[in-house]
């Protein structure tokens, strides 16, 4: 989705940018920009395109069609000089289990020419920084994900990038390692560091992000901040209904004979619940009260990047 930086000040831009697989199409002709400093997220179910995306602006998969510069420079013929201002974060924790902690960060700074005493001083300010300083000797595989997970983009600091790529970068971690990322790549965001990252993690992208774009079937349906895209696509609130079993349910899809009908902008109907879409959850309840309806329990809540996905992407299970 382009926004309003120019070509030249983009630290990614792409138009048309489109990845085939034989006859297959991962992405299928997505435009967006990504501003210097800023953090950007690809929000999208699996096998939305999210990760074919990160490969080609990483430089290891080429593009098939359309346009993509990263610092301005095209991948097909720059790809070194690329790859050598990135930090990159795969899905997967690459790290060499023989080694220790610090020895990962050693070997790697030594693939971007680093001597070994500058390699060392980085690796030892990256250590205090993933608060991993006091595992520097320990070995890899005794390692917690989320110490792991840490490893990695810590591993992924030393050339001093000018942009770091997350793959998912908290997928299976608790919530408190979760947390413990999120403030090391916010610290990052702050030090000017430019984050482009994918997570189909609602609540992470609304940390994180500044501007993201929902992927679905290889294209980009809608992209802003995550305040524009829930005032564009949901309510301000949302009020959920909880009825006992056969209140509430109609083959039709009516809500409870038509009492709810004129209250909400959109009501969704679930095996469980009715999710009512309005703009003052309160008022709507009430007014639902007035007319006689008398839910087993009521919820109001803000809300959320996820009826936003939901609403775009669709509740159907995605293998």
């Amino acid at each position: 989705m382009p926004d309003e930086t120019s070509t030249t000040d983009a630290v990614i831009h792409a138009r048309g940018l489109k990845k085939c697989f034989g006859e297959f199409t991962a992405v299928d002709g997505v435009d967006f920009d990504v501003a210097p400093g800023e953090a950007f997220g690809f929000l999208g179910p699996n096998g939305a395109g999210k990760t074919s995306t990160m490969r080609m602006i990483g430089c290891v998969s080429p593009v098939t069609a359309g346009t993509l510069t990263v610092f301005g420079l095209d991948p097909a013929h720059d790809g070194a000089r690329i790859r050598s201002r990135l930090g990159v974060v795969p899905q997967a924790d690459t790290l060499d289990n023989e080694l220790s902690v610090l020895e990962n960060l050693l070997v790697y700074g030594r693939y971007f020419g680093l001597p070994w005493s500058e390699s060392r001083r980085r690796a030892t300010e990256l250590l205090d920084f993933v608060q991993l300083t006091d595992r520097a000797k320990d070995q890899v595989e005794p390692l917690s994900g989320g110490m792991k997970r840490r490893l990695v983009i810590a591993r992924a600091l030393i050339n001093e990038p000018a942009l770091l790529l997350l793959d998912e970068p908290t997928t299976g971690l608790d919530p408190q390692a979760r947390h413990l990322l999120w403030d090391r790549l916010y610290r990052l965001k702050q030090r000017g560091v430019t984050l482009c990252l994918t997570t189909h993690y609602m609540d992470e992208a609304e940390q994180l992000c500044d501007r993201l774009v929902v992927m679905d079937k290889a294209k980009i349906v809608a992209g802003g901040s995550p305040r524009q895209l829930i005032e564009q696509y949901v309510t301000r609130e949302v009020l959920e209904l909880r009825f006992n079993r056969g209140e509430g349910e109609t083959d039709d899809g009516a809500h409870l004979d038509g009492q709810l009908d004129g209250l909400a902008d959109r009501i969704e109907q679930l095996p469980d619940r009715l999710l009512v879409y309005t703009a003052d959850g309160d008022a709507t309840a009430a007014a639902a009260f007035e007319r006689g309806l008398r839910p087993a329990s009521i919820l109001v809540r803000r809300s959320t990047l996820e009826d936003v996905f939901l609403r775009l992407t669709g509740r159907s299970l995605v293998e």
